[in-house]
């Protein structure tokens, strides 16, 4: 492997730690309704796990309900179970075809765990960016001494992991003071 293919390699795991964070940081309640709070809980429907965003409309009513449609009919009990069984807080009512989930704001209490659990998602993918950036600088040492680089050459592309890695961890950061911010308003 040389040397841009593990530049590319470090970045494209960088940026997935990224996405999945967005994503994680997307399921976390803050009293406001949101879709993706219910989009990935899993319903047990004929036999296997769903997501309950391929069974159901899922849209927001008002600013702390969301209204869920399932596509079939017979499926709204098993997704009322679901969405109790996620231990979401929330509390799901059936209301014709259509069921209504109220989002309550969140206890002082909550919010703490809450924030301490975004700081700790964070926290995780720093450490997959830092994991990244080793495997790529030792990558980047075995190539340049296979090839016998300059050592300017193999300090260019260290140089660039860093570069990488420190705007990696400064995203996180943004991304992870933003959704604290957001669980602590009330």
């Amino acid at each position: 492997m040389d040397i841009d293919e593990t530049l590319l390699e470090c970045g494209d795991t960088m940026d997935k730690s990224l996405e999945y964070l967005q994503k994680e940081l997307r399921g976390i309640r803050t009293g406001r309704a949101n879709t993706a709070l219910l989009e990935y809980v899993k319903v047990e429907y004929y036999g296997s796990n769903t997501d309950l965003r391929e069974l159901a409309a899922i849209s927001v009513a008002e600013s702390q309900q969301l209204l869920v449609k399932p596509f079939d009919p017979a499926a709204k009990n098993d997704i009322i179970k679901a969405i109790e069984a996620a231990e979401l807080g929330l509390n799901p009512m059936a209301e014709g075809n259509a069921i209504r989930v109220t989002v309550p704001a969140p206890s002082a209490d909550r919010r703490k765990q809450l924030v301490s659990q975004v700081k700790k998602m964070g926290e995780d993918a720093k450490v997959s960016c830092r994991n990244a950036r080793r495997d790529a600088i030792k990558n980047i040492e075995a190539t340049g001494s296979e090839q016998k680089l300059s050592d300017d050459d193999v300090d260019r592309a260290k140089s660039e992991v860093e570069d990488a890695t420190r705007q990696h961890v400064s995203r996180i950061d943004e991304m992870v003071t933003r959704k604290v911010a957001e669980v602590e308003d009330v």
